[in-house]
């Protein structure tokens, strides 16, 4: 059972020795937008993966997609603050939830909404992938430690862990990092991802990448190959510039 929790918390991923390891900012419900981001960078479902930083729900107009999503064998997300509210949506504050996106959630049968939140309690609050330049770390809003190993250690712990809630939610809830432009970075890592702030262009502080350029909104989607750590497109590419 203990080891069913911790898969439940933290996944790691062999290195991709097929095709290339992309990662993508915050969907919320926009997955037709997503695809054609993927298809215009070549995206190859047959070798490629692509790595989530979560919030794949709320806002948009495709949020009953994300089951099909889920389904891909391709497609490995991380749970972010809107995804944990469907796992908590019979004890979550519903007012609160439906005014930032989540009516479409409301509207569904009572099992309907079961069957999406047992799919969505699958859903890691952090993955782990190795690559050739060394190991990437994905969670959806931050590390709440100097050290990729320390989180690693929480997320292991059992349940009955005082500090466990805490962890969790700021690995999905904190923006502490990018409002201070803390440089320090993750040690433990060549780089961790991340999404949750939406941007006008990528930031990296230390080795931290935010990679939320609201794609879901008035931005894009940019990938983040993991191997390279170069974005598509380009930072200094026309559509990642200012937003008027």
């Amino acid at each position: 059972m203990l080891e069913t929790i911790k898969a439940m918390r933290i996944k790691r991923f062999a290195e991709n020795t097929a095709g290339r390891d992309l990662a993508v900012g915050d969907i919320h419900g926009h997955f037709s937008r997503l695809q054609v981001a993927l298809d215009a960078a070549g995206f190859d479902p047959a070798v490629d993966r692509l790595f989530s930083v979560g919030d794949l729900v709320d806002r948009g107009p495709e949020c009953h997609q994300v089951l099909d999503w889920l389904d891909k064998p391709w497609f490995h997300p991380v749970r972010g603050n809107h995804d944990d509210y469907v796992c908590r949506f019979d004890t979550c504050d519903v007012d609160n939830w439906i005014y930032n996106g989540g009516s479409w959630f409301a509207g569904l049968a009572w099992d309907e909404q079961r069957e999406f939140s047992v799919r969505f309690r699958d859903i890691p609050i952090a993955i782990e992938v190795e690559t050739p330049g060394g190991l990437i770390g994905i969670v959806h809003a931050d590390c709440p430690f100097p050290a990729w190993g320390q989180l690693r250690a929480e997320l292991e712990m059992p349940e009955s862990n005082k500090r466990l809630k805490l962890v969790k939610n700021t690995c999905m809830w904190s923006r502490g990092r990018i409002q201070d432009g803390n440089q320090a970075g993750v040690d433990g890592l060549r780089a961790l991802v991340c999404g949750h702030t939406p941007l006008r262009k990528p930031a990296v502080l230390g080795n931290v990448f935010h990679i939320d350029t609201a794609g879901w909104m008035d931005g894009y989607f940019t990938l983040l190959n993991l191997s390279t750590l170069q974005c598509t497109p380009p930072i200094n590419s026309s559509l990642s510039q200012d937003w008027d």
